[in-house]
């Protein structure tokens, strides 16, 4: 049993480092996740990216090197590497997160740069976005601006299944400024109440028609009946 929890650890934390690597080498290409997939010929790794023709290269030439990098340093025996797109990237925390940091050593201001990030977040469809920027923005005194619009979770159940969160670093003149974002991601949260409405029949109150109905006329002598139909 030790072995067992043994190995599935280490698995996770070759996992872990090579995630962390691919972070800090391709945060130009808007970096966002892997997947390490073991085959029987090898070890498959799929990595997302919102630029996936910077971690390619010219004629796959940057791409061959990782490859050599990963089974030297990381032991993945005889990777297969596949670089895809990443499916909605303005929902995709960390990815945004790479663009903002990359917006700030661009030298955009930092408001201006979280404002564009939370209004393209938005426009994605997410429920809520919280942008904060950390670091020395207007004097020697190192502050923090914070920028939200919407739901965001920071407790619950929602905060491990709709929400993402990312940091990402950014190297200025002044010196290191951080990054965080936080997206709600457009799904049905736990708390949600839906009020049902009544049907309209018992609103309105319809009429109600009556068909095949006998009257019996008892004014005849000797109990005899006489039936009327309408």
């Amino acid at each position: 049993m030790v072995l067992i929890k043994k190995y599935f650890l280490q698995k996770s934390m070759v996992r872990v480092m090579v995630d962390e690597y691919l972070a800090k080498q391709f945060y130009n290409a808007e970096y966002a996740g892997v997947e390490i997939i073991k085959t029987p010929i090898g070890t498959r790794v799929v990595i997302y990216a919102g630029r996936p023709a910077l971690i390619i290269g010219k004629q796959g030439k940057t791409i061959k090197q990782l490859a050599q990098m990963l089974e030297k340093y990381f032991g993945l025996e005889n990777p297969q590497i596949t670089v895809t797109t990443t499916e909605n990237p303005e929902l995709n925390a960390r990815v945004m997160a790479f663009r903002l940091a990359i917006a700030l050593e661009k030298g955009y201001h930092f408001r201006r740069a979280a404002f564009i990030t939370i209004r393209r977040i938005m426009n994605a469809g997410a429920v809520g976005a919280e942008v904060v920027i950390s670091g020395k923005l207007t004097s020697e005194r190192a502050k923090y601006e914070k920028l939200k619009e919407g739901v965001v979770y920071k407790s619950g159940q929602q905060l491990e299944r709709i929400v993402d969160r990312a940091i990402a670093i950014a190297m200025l003149k002044p010196g290191v400024y951080g990054v965080e974002i936080l997206i709600t991601k457009p799904m049905k949260s736990v708390d949600k109440i839906e009020i049902r409405e009544r049907p309209k029949s018992s609103e309105e109150g319809g009429t109600v028609t009556v068909t095949n109905v006998s009257f019996i006329d008892e004014t005849q002598g000797g109990g005899g009946q006489g039936a009327t139909k309408s």
